[in-house]
């Protein structure tokens, strides 16, 4: 049953980080740029690096998540990134800036909805990592 749970919990991440990345990559790289920019955490060269690679990396992980491949490697860093995400969010929030977020394109506020959904895609990363990490590799596609 926690097995099913948590597969299912890994195509939902997946999915969510493929739709991420699609909505970023149908708008020109500079688009989500400012978003990235608009939490003044990065000087110009990182905002540049990452409005251009990081939706690729999310397509990549979400792809490799829905695959189910080494997920005692991928369920990791998709934790991580999204920890990631929701530190930088918090951390706008507890600034008082008004800005996008940047998650799924434009258009999303940084508030208190974006951050439970956020809190809420970092738990269910850690219960995806929690599983991936425990399990005994089954075959060549899942083992670590």
């Amino acid at each position: 049953m926690i097995a099913r749970l948590q597969r299912a919990a890994c195509w939902g991440l997946g999915l969510v980080l493929v739709y991420a990345a699609g909505t970023k990559l149908a708008q020109p790289w500079e688009r989500f740029a400012l978003s990235v920019d608009s939490y003044r955490l990065l000087p110009e060269w990182g905002v540049i690096v990452v409005a251009r690679t990081l939706p690729w990396l999310e397509l990549l992980l979400g792809l490799l998540l829905l695959l189910g491949w080494r997920l005692r490697y991928v369920a990791p860093l998709v934790t991580a990134l999204l920890a990631g995400f929701w530190v930088a969010m918090l951390w706008a929030y507890l600034q008082g800036l008004d800005i996008d977020c940047g998650c799924f394109g434009v258009g999303q506020a940084v508030g208190p909805a974006t951050l439970v959904r956020d809190a809420l895609l970092v738990a269910l990363a850690g219960f995806v990592t929690v599983g991936a990490v425990r399990a005994r590799p089954t075959s060549s596609a899942s083992a670590a």
